[in-house]
């Protein structure tokens, strides 16, 4: 993948777990909680010059549990929260789908749930973003994954599952306590 000086440099961003407490199949604002820290963490990347772009995978679309439209209004929500503090996403990316669980249209195989690269390629296309001079921060392997099939840093925090999951992950790989922490990397690189 060519580096272009006129490209961004991205830090892409699960959602639940790393940008707010992991609650399971989480789609009702009311449910909404940061983790402590995620809005100013955000607003350094916004303000160090980052494309900012949340890559989530929304199995429970596929579960029947809520719909895309659901997805959609949580996501316009956290814009709204952020902006209340100075901070922005530019981006919102996710996967409706489940391999095996779930229902039609979906439940499929797709290039797009983490740790397949497809939000990531979606979003450098859309966003003109150098996925080889960008970041992705995340909780579980699958996020590690993405970014390593896209030539993008990743960095695992130990939010959500990213206690759990750290013993999964190769040692070359970046851990930090939290996005905060792994902010203070990124932009200390």
């Amino acid at each position: 993948m060519c580096s272009d000086v006129n490209m961004a440099k991205a830090v892409f961003l699960d959602r639940d777990g790393t940008i707010n407490i992991e609650r399971d199949y989480l789609f009702r604002c009311q449910d909404f909680e940061f983790i402590s820290g995620v809005p100013e963490a955000i607003k350094k990347l916004n303000d160090a010059g980052f494309v900012v772009v949340v890559v989530t995978n929304q199995s429970g679309v596929a579960r029947g549990y809520y719909s895309e439209a659901d997805v959609k209004l949580l996501h316009d929500f956290v814009e709204q929260q952020l902006a209340s503090q100075g901070a922005h996403v530019d981006g919102f990316y996710y996967c409706p789908h489940h391999p095996d669980k779930g229902n039609a249209p979906y439940r499929k195989l797709c290039r797009c749930r983490k740790g397949e690269p497809g939000m990531l390629l979606d979003a450098a296309r859309d966003l003109n973003i150098d996925l080889t001079q960008s970041f992705i921060v995340g909780d579980k392997l699958a996020d590690v994954e993405a970014g390593l099939a896209v030539e993008s840093t990743p960095v695992l925090v130990l939010t959500g599952h990213g206690e759990r999951e750290k013993e999964k992950i190769p040692a070359a790989i970046q851990v930090c306590a939290d996005l905060s922490a792994a902010v203070d990397v990124i932009c200390g690189n």
